[in-house]
């Protein structure tokens, strides 16, 4: 991973150019989840490839959290298979029927839209909590105070100020995540998730309660984590300005079904996708577009479409369940 730090607010208008490969991070077929006789994802099928920004949109209820839930282990689909090779010399391996922990192992990291940190440690202590993921130390070693576990113990804290100095928070390594701002805990909670050493990290809602000028500087953290960093970026977001202005592929979802896939410039002009949002069907929707041009878009859609609500499987959009991932096994 680059040790190029630079805080958001010192962040260039134009970050590095994007190392996109042809190589494929995530193959999804036909996946099929569904919870006792309600379907919420319904045999989608997608691929990621590396290096890209993909962001996964769509209607309340859609299934897009659901899918990030398939794709990091909390859910087990009852069909189709998920593929997965997060970092350059990966072999494409299975995450199906895998820990959370074992997924996260093979290079994917994520965040959640109901951030996660532990409030009663420091900042430098939560991002630490990601980085000491990848040490081999065990117990003994650090009831002992053995050499090696003294070595990782100053690589992890050297490695938690170089990840919150990249997120703008050196400053504030030392104060308790529960008394920052919430722009900064957002930011603090992709910070420990770099911690891991990801070669893609899932974004859910990363944007979620953050003002304007919060989300200009989450937009240049991210893209810099994709060009800076080489990192593949796969991203749930309601803020559709932020969307269209970092992805390079957005996947469209509605009712637990793939109904659009394509750039940013496709997906503003697809009617179909327009519909999905409004509630009319696509004929309605061209219509509109026609009769209003350059006025109904996806950035002009009722905001309250976007907010948080329940996905299809009748858990919180974002919140993943201990209880139901092992019931789901």
């Amino acid at each position: 991973m680059s040790t190029a730090i630079v805080p958001p607010a010192d962040v260039p208008a134009d970050p590095p150019e994007r190392l996109r490969s042809d190589r494929v991070v995530y193959d999804v077929k036909d996946v099929t989840l569904r919870f006792g006789g309600v379907t919420s994802l319904d045999h989608v099928s997608l691929q990621m490839l590396q290096g890209e920004v993909l962001a996964v949109i769509g209607p309340n209820g859609a299934g897009k959290t659901s899918l990030f839930n398939s794709l990091t282990g909390v859910y087990t689909p009852q069909e189709g298979t998920i593929e997965l090779a997060a970092r350059e010399n990966d072999t494409a391996t299975t995450v199906l029927g895998r820990k959370t922990h074992e997924i996260n192992h093979m290079g994917v990291a994520r965040t959640f839209q109901n951030i996660r940190l532990f409030p009663a440690l420091t900042a430098l202590e939560n991002v630490k909590v990601g980085v000491e993921t990848r040490q081999k130390a065990g117990p003994i070693s650090a009831m002992l105070g053995l050499p090696r576990q003294r070595r990782e113990e100053r690589e992890s804290t050297a490695r938690a100020y170089e990840l919150l100095r990249f997120v703008g928070l050196q400053q504030r390594a030392n104060d308790l995540a529960g008394s920052l701002a919430y722009g900064e805990q957002r930011r603090l909670e992709i910070a420990r998730a770099l911690g891991t050493d990801p070669g893609v990290i899932l974004l859910d809602e990363p944007a979620a309660g953050t003002n304007a000028s919060e989300k200009r500087e989450l937009a240049s953290l991210i893209l810099h984590i994709n060009r800076e960093l080489g990192i593949s970026v796969l991203l749930i977001e309601h803020d559709m300005k932020l969307v269209m202005s970092i992805a390079d592929r957005l996947i469209v979802l509605n009712f637990g079904q793939k109904i659009a896939e394509g750039t940013p410039e496709q997906i503003q002009k697809n009617p179909l996708v327009v519909a999905a949002y409004l509630g009319t069907s696509e004929d309605d929707a061209q219509e509109e577009m026609d009769l209003n041009p350059g006025v109904t878009s996806m950035g002009d859609l009722d905001p309250s479409l976007f907010q948080e609500d329940e996905d299809a499987d009748g858990s919180a959009v974002g919140e993943a369940d201990p209880h139901t991932e092992e019931n789901q096994r």
